[in-house]
């Protein structure tokens, strides 16, 4: 193995931790936004909580990290600094949105880059498995968060029902420690489908420099990035839990457990699909569902309209970036 192929390897390994510890505080407010505005918990009990179990659920499956690391852009094709550049990409986005307060995508940020740094780098088109980024990728992109808008309503409806002649003092005690459980779910599901993307990108990395001969994810890639990734999420980050938690539709604990619940039940099974989702997108359908099951003008649908806008320009932005970062790159 080459100098440069192991200092460039370090370089990744170092960005793809980083890029997880990020994706850690930008993505805190998935699991516990709801759990801190209906006051549950308070911020460092959540955020506690939600580090701990987002450790404990990045082992849980390397089924998505695959998806990410060879059904996309297959590690053969590619020198490592087209990771080098894909993460670049998806870390600035991250940054930039976490700034303005915008709970987009970290998953499709990094997917985003990887399509443009590869096309960029190949000055084609056909290095990009078109099919599964299509059916793993796209297809998600617009049906988790309609998935959980519609898991989120019917089961608030349903809960409206249930709890039709009970008190609300009663509904909102009894409400008060079961979302506790359901923001466990959450965080423990965040961890299971987000730190399988940085697992893969770095197994990709291994691969493309030869330091692996098949694609697997060795034990040290998935305790650094669950370690990386509780982290991160042990910083929190209060701006975007305002955003979902607060600003996006007044929620009692009966309603962060609907929304909760229902997002965490998408992400499992899309884990279990091997699809890398947007937890984002799914907590914030979720959300607007619960809302909307009160009635319609329960939820801002002005900032629902511009967190949506981010869900669709995030790739095509990250692909751009990731295509300038590796054009750069390559000059240097």
């Amino acid at each position: 193995m080459s100098s440069s192929v192991l200092v460039v390897t370090i370089i990744v390994v170092i960005l793809a931790l980083g890029f997880d510890f990020i994706n850690g505080f930008h993505d805190t407010a998935n699991s516990i936004a709801t759990s801190v505005s209906t006051r549950v918990l308070t911020p460092k009990q959540a955020i506690l909580m939600s580090a701990v179990l987002n450790f404990v659920g990045a082992f849980i499956s390397t089924k998505v990290a695959k998806t990410v690391g060879s059904d996309i852009v297959d590690p053969s094709l590619i020198p490592q600094t087209v990771v080098l550049a894909a993460l670049v990409a998806a870390i600035i986005w991250n940054l930039v949105t976490w700034y303005f307060a915008i709970p987009s995508s970290s998953s499709h940020a990094l997917i985003g880059g990887l399509i443009g740094s590869a096309i960029v780098f190949k000055a084609s088109f056909a290095v990009v498995n078109w099919h599964n980024v299509l059916f793993k990728i796209v297809l998600w992109l617009f049906l988790s968060p309609v998935i959980g808008f519609v898991i989120g309503y019917i089961f608030m409806t349903l809960l409206n029902w249930i709890l039709r002649k009970a008190k609300p003092h009663q509904v909102t005690k009894s409400f008060s420690k079961l979302q506790i459980l359901s923001a466990a779910l959450m965080a423990f599901n965040h961890g299971g489908n987000d730190a399988q993307k940085s697992m893969g990108i770095i197994s990709a990395a291994l691969l493309s420099g030869g330091l692996i001969t098949t694609f697997h994810v060795p034990f040290w890639v998935k305790a650094g990035c669950a370690a990386a990734m509780a982290l991160g999420t042990s910083v929190g980050g209060w701006k975007i839990i305002k955003t979902m938690g607060v600003n996006m539709a007044k929620l009692a604990p009966v309603n962060g457990f609907a929304a909760e619940t229902s997002a965490a039940a998408v992400i499992f099974s899309a884990t279990m699909l091997n699809a890398p989702v947007s937890t984002t997108h799914i907590i914030s359908g979720s959300i607007m569902g619960v809302g909307a099951s009160k009635r319609f003008s329960s939820v801002r649908w002005s900032l629902a309209q511009n967190i949506m806008w981010t869900w669709v320009i995030t790739i095509p932005i990250c692909a751009t970036l990731g295509g300038l970062a590796i054009f750069i790159i390559k000059l240097l």
